[in-house]
């Protein structure tokens, strides 16, 4: 009776009528009082009335009301949802949808993608599974946008983005929308600045959920929908990004690199080298940012090929040590665009160290090579000198590939920039710490006793200096902490077993530091005297110890 005689008669009246109040309310009442089953089964009857409105009414309010009541329905009561698929409500709704838009010539294109984001809501409550309904929408979508130039309205661009946001927040799961044909192509139609939020809320989904995007095809198609942070989108926006959020931006990519993961080696290089392609084009600005987790990504990959020997996989295999080698090289010499050679020379010593792990020595030494390079032309700076020789000497003391030829040219450069720092407190510092390369503990081949012995004097000479030009320029020779630490450095060595440091050696040291204090030359400092009183608190307790250390503790006296 009320599909037959009471609704239609009831929406002539409502059409005839004319008066767009007076429409919009009794819309309103025929979908409040009425149940919700009897909407379900007159939805064309009901629908068909919609376009026939006076073009001032709310239509795009009456349809949203009727779509969340009918979601609300379908939530109640799941054995409902068969009535939804057999009366084909969301073909209905949708075709609905399309005839009051083309209806309304007028409507501003934000109550039309409204419309969209209501009908896409509904989707997503009744027919969660049915990718291809949301696709669909998206589709109409960018179908009413491909008109419009960038959206410029921020109430349309804030409607577009809920369009986008609803899957993400329904399926939780990002490789389920980069499925989606069409999200793609809407995204397309937002300003720069709104599609970085999208970007950076599709990022957020992804760390949320820890989705883990596993092959390079969907890689692909999801930094497709990030471009916004990796690339400048409009050239000519003159407006300059906050340095602090621009920060912030780059670091969710960097973490979003640290997630791309596949266990099939093969399928992870295919996605190294596709997020390679699409960092490299963002400029080199960010690649400070970009380039390391990217480079962190592929030697976690050579560390799980470790033991594949490239030459023996032949072409087969083409994820190796050595194409992944090539790769990082390639990589990492795009940071000199930036200029950041402290980072490059960073990153091309722990590829060095991965070499060394897979016994690669060319690449091992071609990347000590570059380190060595950057170094020498590119670190200018006196404290990012110090701290990067420190970097090259500790690195290089654990490289257990290199021949001697190779180890010799390598360590000789090392002490040779040791030396040649600009203050004498860093030169001394480097010189000694040099004295690890010819005596590395756990192996047999490097034992050079003798030459661990020239770099302790050759620092000892350098603080000699250090203490002489202090007392020329300030009148005061400054604390004895160079002494200290060279004494501990004799300490280590003597500890070994290296027979060239002798207790007698030892003995002389302590002597002239013991001298050098009481000289009047010397600035009294609490700090480098603690130092001293602990480092003879500790040859004490060595002689008291008894056994082989007692021993050869003994005759130094305290």
């Amino acid at each position: 009776m009320y599909k037959d005689v009471v609704l239609p008669r009831v929406l002539e009246q409502v059409v005839n009528c004319k008066d767009e109040i007076a429409q919009y309310y009794l819309m309103d009442c025929i979908i409040q009082v009425f149940p919700d089953e009897y909407h379900l089964q007159t939805l064309e009857t009901l629908l068909g009335a919609c376009p026939q409105l006076q073009p001032a009414v709310d239509v795009k309010t009456v349809l949203s009301r009727l779509m969340e009541r009918l979601s609300n329905y379908a939530d109640s009561s799941p054995e409902v949802l068969p009535d939804f698929l057999q009366v084909e409500a969301f073909a209905k709704l949708s075709s609905a949808i399309g005839k009051v838009i083309e209806a309304q010539v007028d409507m501003p294109v934000v109550g039309a993608i409204s419309l969209y984001v209501f009908l896409l809501t509904f989707t997503l409550r009744v027919h969660p599974d049915r990718l291809d309904y949301v696709d669909q929408i998206l589709g109409a979508c960018v179908k009413k946008l491909s008109g419009e130039a960038k959206l410029e309205d921020s109430k349309a661009t804030k409607q577009v983005v809920a369009l986008l946001s609803a899957p993400l927040e329904k399926y939780s799961d990002i490789v389920t929308v980069l499925t989606l044909s069409n999200y793609p192509r809407v995204m397309d139609h937002l300003d720069a600045g709104t599609n970085k939020i999208m970007a950076t809320i599709i990022i957020e989904s992804i760390m949320k959920n820890d989705t883990c995007v596993s092959t390079a095809d969907k890689v692909e198609v999801l930094f497709e929908l990030i471009k916004g942070l990796i690339k400048e989108l409009d050239v000519t926006a003159t407006d300059e990004l906050d340095e602090e959020d621009f920060k912030e931006e780059q670091n969710s990519v960097a973490r979003l690199i640290h997630v791309l993961y596949n266990d099939e080696p093969e399928e992870m290089l295919k996605i190294i080298c596709t997020v390679r392609k699409h960092i490299m084009a963002g400029g080199p600005k960010r690649l400070a940012f970009t380039v390391p987790p990217l480079a962190f990504s592929a030697l976690k990959l050579v560390r799980r090929l470790q033991g594949q020997d490239g030459d023996m996989a032949g072409e087969e295999v083409p994820a190796t040590p050595k194409k992944i080698f090539k790769l990082l090289n390639e990589t990492i010499e795009a940071l000199s665009s930036v200029p950041s050679p402290e980072l490059a020379l960073r990153l091309y010593l722990q590829c060095a160290e991965a070499a060394n792990d897979c016994e690669l020595e060319p690449i091992a030494y071609e990347f000590f090579t570059q380190a060595f390079v950057l170094y020498e032309e590119e670190v200018a700076d006196s404290k990012a000198q110090v701290t990067a020789i420190h970097l090259i000497i500790g690195t290089l003391q654990k490289m257990t590939v290199f021949g001697v030829e190779n180890r010799d040219t390598l360590t000789h450069k090392a002490t040779g920039y040791s030396a040649k720092l600009l203050k004498k407190p860093d030169q001394c510092r480097a010189v000694y710490a040099c004295s690890h390369l010819f005596w590395v503990d756990d192996q047999d081949g490097i034992k050079d006793g003798e030459r661990v012995l020239l770099c302790l004097k050759r620092s000892l000479r350098i603080a000699n200096a250090a203490q002489q030009q202090a007392n020329v320029t300030r009148g005061s020779s400054g604390p004895v902490t160079l002494f200290v630490e060279i004494l501990n450095m004799y300490l280590y060595f003597f500890e070994k077993g290296n027979p060239q440091i002798t207790s007698s050696a030892i003995q002389s040291l302590i002597e002239l530091i013991k001298t050098e204090m009481q000289s009047d030359a010397t600035t009294p400092d609490k700090a480098s005297d603690a130092f001293f009183s602990s480092t003879l608190r500790y040859v004490q307790f060595q002689k008291q110890k008894g056994g082989l250390m007692g021993e050869k503790y003994g005759p130094i006296k305290v």
